[in-house]
């Protein structure tokens, strides 16, 4: 008889055939015994055989194929047929425990395709292994709940999907299929120790904010300072091109024109020019006065963040917008209708000073996962990004210390008749995914 090449226990070896890319072994169970599975009875009999192919690890760079002559049993008791049960054999599935547990984790650094010809199987095959693990990650993967939580978005597969990140740890904890205050609501309402989260902080998007008040009535909203700051950019860049839109003045057409090469200066804080870069602006200032008064009430529309206080914010705000003349309200109207609508949950900021400090890492992920994501569905590149071995953040919570009630602190030279208990073991956080250990992993083509 073969040697059992397998090393497979509940299996007799009864012959090999060996091909240039396949191993392809026929096999038999050494157990006798059955089990009804309708009626739980022993009393059962042979019924014949059938001939069932198991897929196994590879072995020696060659797929694996155990054809198992499985016998078919019959129960006295209630006449029903079934077969026997295969040892180390998926439930679900024509293949080995230990192939289902390999594909998992592989599922998430390759390709379906590259696995399915690895192990000869379909990529269908692997995408329903995938999906398994994956269900199995989202019960087993627990990230702590941020006290401290962003949300924020990111464009995967060309629609945007709602990102939950950990402020104070600068993590990603979730990825939402869209925006959608129907999906963050359910989202929210799901998570362990909600009533913890004491800030959330998000961009104008009104369904983020309606879902927190609905969900975490208790939570403090608000707006990210980014996302309140760039509008004074953007703002700036609009004028710009409208003044290049202007065909009733093509001098200021082509003035407008030979700014771009320079866009760069314009969008700087004027504090952080070098004095090179300042000399370059002040001769576009000089040269197209229009757009000087539009730089200047950018930068002022900048420092309101530099107030110390709510209210001192506020007021600097409304000084602003009393600059804001005919000719500049196009542009920038759409900072007033913000700070109209959302005034409560911008000046929130000073009073509660967080912001979602990775938006630099996020432009990074998108940059990455766009090109990763050719091919892949939402699913897969969510998984990937959520549950990759080496991304997460972790850390000890400390353990539980006994306290010795009957010794006060700091006590020196007390008997102590008897020995205390054992501290409790300390546990694992995991804070959640950081994004530059992902965008690492993803880079040095680990993923």
């Amino acid at each position: 008889m073969p040697a059992n090449i397998l090393n497979l226990p509940g299996y007799r070896v009864l012959a090999v055939k060996e091909t240039e890319h396949d191993y392809h072994v026929k096999a038999e169970t050494d157990s006798h015994a059955g089990l009804c599975p309708a009626c739980n009875s022993r009393d059962v009999v042979g019924y014949g055989r059938i001939e069932v192919l198991v897929h196994d690890l590879a072995m020696h760079g060659k797929r694996v194929g155990i054809y198992v002559d499985a016998r078919r049993l019959r129960c006295k008791g209630c006449s029903k047929t079934f077969m026997e049960t295969l040892p180390g054999v998926n439930p679900n599935r024509w293949m080995t425990n230990r192939l289902v547990k390999w594909i998992g984790p592989q599922s998430l650094r390759r390709t379906f395709t590259s696995i399915a010809e690895e192990v000869g199987v379909t990529e269908g095959t692997i995408r329903n292994v995938f999906s398994d693990h994956v269900n199995e990650l989202e019960r087993s993967v627990r990230f702590e709940t941020p006290i401290w939580m962003g949300i924020d978005e990111i464009h995967i597969i060309g629609q945007p999907r709602a990102v939950i990140s950990n402020l104070k740890n600068n993590t990603a904890v979730n990825l939402l299929p869209n925006r959608l205050k129907k999906t963050v609501a359910a989202y929210l309402a799901g998570l362990a120790g909600k009533e913890d989260v004491r800030y959330v902080a998000i961009d104008m998007w009104d369904q983020y904010r309606d879902a927190v008040h609905e969900v975490l009535p208790g939570a403090t909203v608000v707006v990210d300072k980014f996302h309140v700051q760039r509008m004074g950019n953007n703002a700036l860049d609009e004028f710009r091109r409208s003044l290049g839109r202007d065909h009733h003045n093509d001098a200021m057409r082509r003035k407008v024109a030979g700014v771009k090469k320079d866009l760069y200066l314009f969008r700087k804080r004027e504090r952080d020019l070098s004095e090179r870069e300042r000399l370059l602006l002040s001769g576009w200032l000089n040269n197209i006065p229009e757009l000087a008064e539009a730089y200047q009430l950018k930068e002022a529309y900048y420092d309101i963040y530099e107030a110390s206080t709510k209210q001192e914010a506020g007021a600097r705000f409304d000084d602003w917008a009393r600059r804001v003349g005919p000719e500049l309200r196009p542009a920038f109207a759409p900072i007033l209708t913000a700070w109209r609508n959302w005034q409560p949950q911008i000046l929130a900021y000073f009073d509660h000073r967080i912001t979602n400090a990775f938006t630099e890492s996020l432009n990074n992920l998108i940059r990455v996962m766009n090109r990763l994501g050719r091919g892949y569905s939402f699913e897969v590149l969510r998984a990937r990004i959520l549950f990759t071995k080496g991304s997460h953040s972790m850390a000890a919570r400390p353990s539980f210390r006994r306290r010795d009630w009957g010794l006060p602190e700091g006590a020196v030279g007390y008997a102590i008749a008897s020995r205390p208990g054992k501290d409790v073991a300390s546990d694992t956080i995991n804070y959640g995914v950081d994004i530059n250990k992902l965008v690492a992993l993803i880079e040095a083509g680990k993923i």
